[in-house]
């Protein structure tokens, strides 16, 4: 669907203020934008930008939140991340127009970057598990109540409420919440003491992109403070960044003994997730999950 004349003067004049000068929109060029949202390149009289559209009503906030967890990460300066220049509404579009990131040819080291800058990105910490605001993962409100113990804040803000809300469409069975409230007694146990680390959230082989100089460039986040082989374990759930990543992480900072074996354990959450989001189809993964641990 075009970019109304409405919105496109909404942007112009967002972007006349970014630059500090008149711009003109040439044209609004559609490009893939999810399954959530429409997305365009902006040609412009001073270069190309980017803007996403989604409902407004279906989906409050979900640019704000956005927004807020994209300004997070660059002010962590640890990996490139696009600029914000306005989000909004216009009646029944929100937006959020963003710096244009062009693409080109990974470099040689991309892959030990990439690992090297994330390793970096987690190294900023807060004094608890959480976010004072909630946000998305996908379309789905992302609870980030904050907590003291990283335990506490996986079961009540991402287990918990991706479950009941799984059992309510039937997606999964009363067996599985039994299981599930088996395995809340055993987390402590099973998580290694780490602060809490700024993550991207949701972070898979979708969300990253191929900057102009080759470099890494994070997309798209559910950002909060978490345990950092959150992160990590969603790189391996459809079937893995390049080893160089992982070894290059490991050097910068190391993870605790026995992260891999864990990555399962973590990915419940974004596991059930796609329960929720895409049917019953993940719900046998999630079982053997379980199974494991109960």
């Amino acid at each position: 669907m075009p970019l109304s004349g409405q919105l496109i003067e909404r942007l112009t004049e967002h972007l006349s203020a970014h630059v500090g000068t008149p711009v003109d929109v040439e044209r609004g060029t559609p490009v893939g934008g999810g399954s959530i949202n429409d997305a365009y390149r902006l040609d412009t009289d001073h270069g190309a930008f980017f803007v996403k559209t989604n409902s407004a009503d279906r989906f409050p906030s979900l640019f704000e939140a956005e927004a807020d967890g994209l300004e997070r990460l660059r002010k962590a300066a640890a990996i490139r991340v696009p600029e914000v220049i306005a989000t909004g509404e216009d009646h029944d579009d929100a937006y959020l127009l963003l710096e244009h990131i062009g693409s080109s040819a990974r470099k040689a080291d991309f892959w030990e970057d990439f690992g090297r800058s994330l390793a970096r990105l987690h190294q900023h910490s807060s004094d608890r598990f959480g976010l004072e605001r909630a946000n998305y993962i996908g379309s789905l409100k992302q609870v980030n109540t904050p907590h003291l113990e990283w335990s506490d804040f996986f079961l009540h803000c991402r287990l918990e409420p991706q479950v009941e809300l799984a059992r309510n469409k039937q997606r999964i069975g009363m067996g599985d919440v039994l299981c599930f409230e088996r395995l809340y007694s055993k987390l402590a146990s099973l998580f290694p003491k780490e602060a809490p680390a700024l993550l991207h959230g949701d972070l898979w082989s979708g969300n990253f992109l191929t900057g102009p100089n080759g470099e890494p460039v994070l997309i798209d986040p559910a950002v909060y403070y978490g345990h950092r082989e959150m992160d990590l374990a969603m790189t391996k759930l459809f079937g893995g960044f390049d080893a160089e990543f992982y070894a290059a992480y490991h050097a910068e900072q190391p993870l605790e003994q026995g992260w891999e074996e864990r990555m399962d354990l973590c990915n419940l959450y974004p596991l059930l997730v796609h329960v929720n989001l895409f049917g019953r189809g993940y719900a046998a993964q999630v079982q053997a999950i379980l199974k494991r641990y109960v």
